[in-house]
């Protein structure tokens, strides 16, 4: 059975497709629903996906920013965040409040052709800084993973797939589709 991926983002579509074969794009218009707990909203998405695709098996997902002086937030309210101050803006922020901690996070959810749901997590630490770098999307300006010199942004499209979010959720997930295939 073919797996799906609801996706409109070429970007995080290559990223699948370079862990997992055959995964096909299907660009469905989806609810935005608002809520901090990620599978809220996994289970939303799929839930709109399996209604207008009943008969196939799905995956979606749901990127956050984790930042620590604001206990957590924005999470997975990070795009509004974005819109109103920007990324530069999250990097002063950090500064304001003396703490640039971040982790970033990758929630897939998996619905298999009977709607069971399975979700599975990426996340990789790191910190704010000041906005650098031309590539990516979203934040990667100012995110700067652990154990690295450069930005989401500064990175090849390879060298940040190795190690991001969405990679490690994927790996999670191809694991566990791998023992579902060899029942």
């Amino acid at each position: 059975m073919p797996l799906f991926f609801v996706t409109g983002n070429a970007g995080k579509l290559r990223e699948l497709q370079s862990v997992i074969d055959g995964v096909q794009q299907l660009d469905l218009d989806l609810p935005e629903i608002q809520a901090l707990d990620a599978e809220v909203i996994i289970r939303a998405k799929l839930a709109e996906a399996r209604r207008q695709r009943p008969e196939v098996e799905l995956i979606v997902e749901d990127t956050s920013l984790h930042l620590h002086c604001l206990n957590g937030l924005p999470g997975p309210l990070i795009k509004w965040f974005l819109k109103t101050i920007g990324a530069d803006g999250l990097h002063e922020l950090a500064q304001r409040l003396g703490n640039d901690r971040a982790e970033a996070r990758t929630f897939i959810g998996h619905a298999d052709a009977a709607g069971e749901v399975t979700f599975f997590e990426g996340s990789v630490s790191g910190r704010i800084v000041s906005p650098r770098g031309g590539g990516g999307f979203g934040w990667d300006q100012v995110f700067q993973p652990d154990g690295h010199d450069k930005t989401f942004a500064e990175m090849t499209p390879d060298e940040k797939n190795t190690i991001s979010m969405r990679r490690i959720a994927i790996e999670k997930f191809r694991a566990y589709r791998k023992t579902l295939l060899r029942t």
